[in-house]
């Protein structure tokens, strides 16, 4: 059986261990520089049923040009 200081000092050290791992994963001053970000492409949002329709009439969407 381990005693109560033995598993803060074992959590403690798998933290360190784990924080040690991130430091490591980190891009430093010699690595090649990270690639320019895309642009994202957005596109024209689809209305939901509730949202007001797209064609101005004041309506849900459900209750105009999303009836079937």
């Amino acid at each position: 059986m381990s005693k109560k200081g033995d598993i803060g000092a074992d959590r403690f050290r798998k933290r360190h261990d784990r924080e040690e791992r991130h430091k490591d994963a980190l891009p430093t001053e010699d690595d090649a520089p990270l690639p320019t970000p895309v642009e994202t492409i957005h596109t024209e949002r689809i209305p939901s049923r509730n949202d007001p329709c797209p064609c101005g009439s004041g309506k849900k969407y459900k209750q105009c040009c999303g009836k079937n």
